[in-house]
C-alpha cells in the first residue's frame, strides 16, 4: 500500500519554515545513502556543492529517479539534475509526489528499463515538463554537455548529441529552446579553435598591418616608409617625385603585408586553428552544430505508457501495431499494389480521440491504463487479425485493412461505432470521435505514399 505521505529528508541545512511530514535531517551523503531509500529529498547546501551531489545521487539506481529540489539558489548542475527549487508550501510537494508516484508504481510494476534509451524517457516521462539540458562547460572540447545523459548512462559509452539527434528522428524526443550554436573541427570535432589572420598568397601567420602608396608614374606599389627620401616622396622605381595626392599617387586598399613573401593584399585570410588536432580550416569547413535543451514529445510519453506499466503486453499491443515507420513503409508498399495492379485494393481508417490526453491525465495513471485497456478491447472486437496498426500519437489510431473494397469498409466502420459508446460515462464524456476512411487506389492523390497519405488525412482530422 503506498503511504499517504511521502518520507522526506533533508541533505545540509534544516529547513525551518517548512511543515513536513515524516522528515529527517542528515549533513552527510554517506549517512543518507546508509538508511532506507526516501520519497523526496531536499538539498539545503551552496548550489555548487548541490550539483556534485545530484551529479552522484543520479548514477544510483536508488535516487535515480527520485524527485529532489534544491533549497538555495541553483546553478547549471542543479537545473540540469534536480527537479527544481524547493516548494514553499509543503503541499506542493505532496502533490508533485502523487502524481510521480503513481507513475512511479507503474514503473515498478513493468519492466525495468534496462536499456539507455529506456531510462532516460522514463526520467523524463516521471515529471511534467522536465528537460534534458544542455550545460555549458570549458573543459570538454565541444563547449557543452548534457548531465542528466552521462549520469543514466551508467558504464556505456554514449555519444550525446549523436544521440539525441536519434531520438529526435524516431519522434521520443522533441527539440526545446535553442541554447547556443558552436563551430567544430570537422576533423576532431573539437570546439577548442583559434580564429588567425594569414597570407592570402602563402597562408604564412607573420603578416603586418602597414601604410603603403601606390605610384601613378610607373604602378609601383611599396611601404610608405620606401617612398621617403631626404623628407619627400620618391618613387623608388621611378624615381619620379610625387607631390600631389591623388594626381601623382594615392594610397591603396592593400594595407597588409606578409613578411614572408611581401605580398600586399587589403584583407587577411582567415583560419580556424584546432587547438587539439592542430589542423587548420577556413570558416567555411567548420562543422556547426545547434546546442538546444530537449523535452519527452508525445510519442515518447505514449511509448512510455505502454513500456513502463505492467499492461505493456495488453493495451494496443494486441491489436498487431506498428511503429510510425514501419506503417509508413507499409502503406507505401500498399500504394504501389494497388496502383500497379487491379483490386483487390486496400482501405485505411484513421480514428481520432479527440481530448484523450487531457482526459487521461484527469483520470490518473492508473484509471487512465483501465479506459485505455476498455478501448482496445472494443478495437479489438473490429479488426482482423490481418489488418495492421497504428498510432502516431496518442489521439491519433490508424486502421490499415488490405484485401478490403468499399463495401467491406462500411462493415467495418458499423463495427467501430461501438466503441463511441466507452464516451457515455460522465468522467470520459470530454472524448470525442472522429472518423475518416479512405480505399484505394481510387481516393489517392498523384505521388503520394505513406507518410503523406497519413499527413492529408490527419489535418482533415483536425
Amino acid at each position: 500500500m503506498p503511504t499517504p505521505h511521502p518520507r522526506i529528508a533533508i541533505l545540509g541545512n534544516r529547513v525551518s519554515d517548512l511543515n513536513l511530514v515524516q522528515l529527517e535531517h542528515f549533513t552527510d551523503l554517506g549517512d543518507l545513502l546508509a538508511v532506507a531509500v526516501f520519497d523526496v529529498l531536499l538539498l539545503d547546501m551552496p548550489a555548487a556543492y548541490a550539483g556534485r551531489v545530484l551529479s552522484k545521487l543520479r548514477t544510483l539506481p536508488s535516487y535515480r529517479y527520485r524527485l529532489i529540489y534544491c533549497c538555495r539558489d541553483q546553478d547549471s548542475w542543479c537545473e540540469a539534475l534536480g527537479d527544481g527549487a524547493c516548494p514553499v508550501e509543503a503541499s506542493e510537494i505532496k502533490a508533485h509526489w502523487e502524481v510521480w508516484q503513481a507513475r512511479f508504481s507503474l514503473l515498478k510494476q513493468g519492466p525495468a528499463p534496462e536499456r539507455f534509451e529506456s531510462r532516460v524517457l522514463a526520467w523524463l516521462w516521471l515529471r511534467d515538463h522536465a528537460k534534458v539540458c544542455a550545460l555549458r562547460d570549458p573543459e570538454v572540447p565541444q563547449h557543452y554537455r548534457y548531465p542528466l545523459l552521462e549520469a543514466l548512462a551508467d558504464s556505456e559509452q554514449i555519444n550525446s548529441f549523436a544521440w539525441l539527434a536519434l531520438m529526435v528522428q524516431q519522434d521520443w524526443l522533441e527539440e526545446g529552446v535553442l541554447v547556443d550554436r558552436v563551430r567544430l573541427c570537422p576533423d576532431c570535432g573539437s570546439g577548442r579553435l583559434n580564429f588567425i589572420d594569414v597570407c592570402t598568397e602563402c597562408q604564412a601567420l607573420d603578416i603586418a598591418r602597414q601604410p603603403s602608396l601606390h605610384c601613378f608614374t610607373c604602378g609601383h606599389v611599396g611601404a610608405q616608409e620606401s617612398f621617403l627620401k631626404d623628407g619627400v616622396l620618391l618613387c623608388p622605381n621611378c624615381l619620379n617625385r610625387l607631390r600631389h595626392i591623388g594626381s601623382d599617387y594615392d594610397r591603396p586598399m592593400e594595407n597588409y603585408r606578409c613578411r614572408s613573401c611581401h605580398a600586399f593584399f587589403v584583407d587577411a585570410e582567415v583560419q580556424a586553428r584546432c587547438l587539439d588536432c592542430g589542423l587548420s580550416h577556413t570558416p567555411d569547413q567548420l562543422r556547426a552544430r545547434e546546442v538546444r535543451d530537449f523535452r519527452l514529445a508525445e510519442a515518447g510519453r505514449f511509448r512510455c505508457r505502454q513500456e513502463f506499466s505492467d499492461h505493456s503486453g495488453r493495451h494496443f499491443g494486441r491489436l498487431s501495431l506498428l511503429g510510425g515507420k514501419d506503417f509508413y513503409d507499409l502503406l507505401s508498399w500498399q500504394i504501389l499494389l494497388a496502383r500497379r495492379y487491379s483490386p483487390p485494393a486496400f482501405s485505411l481508417i484513421g480514428l481520432r480521440f479527440v481530448n484523450l490526453p487531457g482526459t487521461l491525465s484527469l483520470l490518473g495513471e492508473h484509471r487512465g491504463h483501465a479506459f485505455i485497456d476498455s478501448l482496445a478491447d472494443r478495437l479489438k472486437e473490429s479488426v482482423r487479425e490481418t489488418d495492421r496498426c497504428s498510432r502516431s500519437t496518442e489521439e491519433f489510431f490508424w486502421i490499415m485493412l488490405p484485401h478490403t473494397d468499399a463495401k467491406g469498409l462500411e462493415c467495418v466502420k458499423q463495427r467501430l461505432s461501438r466503441v463511441a459508446e466507452l464516451f457515455s460515462a460522465p468522467e470520459v464524456s470530454d472524448i470525442s470521435l472522429r472518423v475518416i476512411t479512405l480505399t484505394a487506389p481510387q481516393d489517392l492523390l498523384d505521388q503520394e505514399n505513406g507518410e503523406l497519405l497519413l499527413a492529408r488525412l490527419a489535418s482533415e482530422l483536425e
